[in-house]
Parts: C-alpha cells; sequence; structure tokens
C-alpha cells in the first residue's frame, strides 16, 4: 500500500529507534493538546497504544503527554504540514510532517525532494485515498482477516507477512480498532494515511534509486510519515 520500501530496513539500530521514539513523542504531544486522558482523547489513546508497542519507556511516554497537555508549563506549538511531489522516475508521494518552524521544514524538503520534484497542495493527494489504515496480527491460529475485516466494520483488508492491514473509513479508526480484537486480531498500529489508487512496479536499479530517495525523507527529524505510490 505504499509503504513496503520500509519494509527491506527493519532491523532497528540504536540511532533508528531514537528516531522512532523523537517521531511518536511529536505525535503524543500533539494529540495530548486535545486533553492527557487518553480514555476521553481518541487520538491520544492510539499514539500511545503504538508507543507501548515500540517499548518507549513509560517516563518518556508520559512526559510526552504532560507536555502536550500543557502540564509541565512548557509551551509545545507544532504545525502538521504535508508536502507533495515526485521522486525520482515519477513515483507520487505524500509526505507528513510536525514542524516548530515550517520555514525550516520546506527549505530543508526543497533540498531532500533536489532528485525528484516538490509540488504544490494538491498535485498527487487526487492519486491517493485517506483512509484509516490499521496494522493487525493475529491473536490466536486460525484467525480469520477477511471475517474480522467484516464484523470489525472495515472496508478492506489487506495480507501482510505478520498479519493484516485493515483499511477503514477515516471516521471509523478507532471503532474498528476497539472492534477487532473481539474478532481474533491484535492491534499493532493505528493511524490516519493516505492509500495509492494506481501504483506503479519499478524496474531494480528505478527501485533502488527512489528507496534511496525515500530513505533519507523518512530520516528527517520532523517527517512523521512517507506515502509513496509503490506497488508491492
Amino acid at each position: 500500500m505504499g509503504a513496503q520500501w520500509k519494509a527491506k530496513h527493519k532491523d532497528i539500530a540504536a540511532n533508528a529507534k531514537g528516531r522512532i521514539f523523537t517521531k511518536l513523542s511529536k505525535e503524543i504531544m500533539q494529540a495530548a493538546r486535545n486533553g492527557a486522558d487518553p480514555d476521553m482523547n481518541a487520538r491520544l489513546r492510539m499514539v500511545v497504544e503504538q508507543a507501548k508497542k515500540a517499548s518507549m519507556p513509560r517516563d518518556t511516554l508520559e512526559r510526552a503527554i504532560k507536555k502536550g497537555a500543557g502540564l509541565l508549563g512548557e509551551a509545545v506549538h507544532f504545525e502538521r504540514v504535508t508536502y507533495e511531489g515526485f521522486t525520482p522516475h515519477r513515483v507520487a508521494v505524500i509526505v507528513e510532517c510536525l514542524t516548530d518552524n515550517v520555514n525550516r521544514t520546506v527549505s530543508e524538503m526543497r533540498v531532500l525532494f533536489r532528485k525528484g520534484q516538490l509540488g504544490a497542495s494538491g498535485s498527487v493527494s487526487w492519486d491517493f485515498d485517506h483512509v484509516g489504515l490499521i496494522e493487525g496480527t493475529p491473536a490466536a491460529a486460525g484467525s480469520d482477516a477477511e471475517l474480522a475485516a467484516i464484523e470489525a466494520g472495515a472496508q478492506d483488508f489487506e495480507a501482510t507477512e505478520e498479519g493484516a492491514l485493515f483499511i477503514t473509513d477515516p471516521a471509523d479508526l478507532d471503532l474498528v480498532c476497539r472492534a477487532l480484537p473481539a474478532q481474533g486480531f491484535n492491534v499493532d498500529s493505528a493511524k490516519l494515511g493516505y492509500r495509492p489508487k494506481n501504483p506503479v512496479t519499478l524496474g531494480a536499479a528505478e527501485l533502488e534509486e527512489v528507496e534511496a530517495f525515500l530513505a533519507a525523507i523518512d530520516a528527517h527529524d520532523d517527517v512523521q510519515e512517507v506515502y509513496v505510490g509503490l506497488a508491492g
């Protein structure tokens, strides 16, 4: 669904783990602006669960919540910005960032996109569906992803190496997350994201170049998510 290029880099080094915690902390702080109680804040609840799955230390998690909710007396102002464009070989890409300095981020995005093309808002998003994306793993042998998707209210699903990716209407993301465990699937991550309508297939040499381009963008401190129109 456009994120398969990351599958080749699952061995997480210590610095990569640190980047994951930094990105999750920013998401937690942003979500906590709408309330520090996960039970009353669906977005915060989903990000907290994702942080726990990533083994984020409890004190780091709690500090991010308090900081985002303004309970530590520190003002936190992140702005969510989205960039659209093309990788080398004209593959559509959407980059979501959380930044405290939009001018700095856009300047650095222009540099990262030099081998591709940074487009205007709407230049490629028309070729993606905005959906809820839930990564799930079977809680027991024999769990049926198709049946779970139907019963939990998901729009669709895709089989993955670990289990299944459930696709939902954006408004139904939290509802489906809550329903999946009763249908035999543990929720590993849940987020709103983009799914390409017309994914493309590249040759090995072109794919290697595109993956290097995407990896450089994904490593940027302000980048939270990268969605690309590559076929699996």
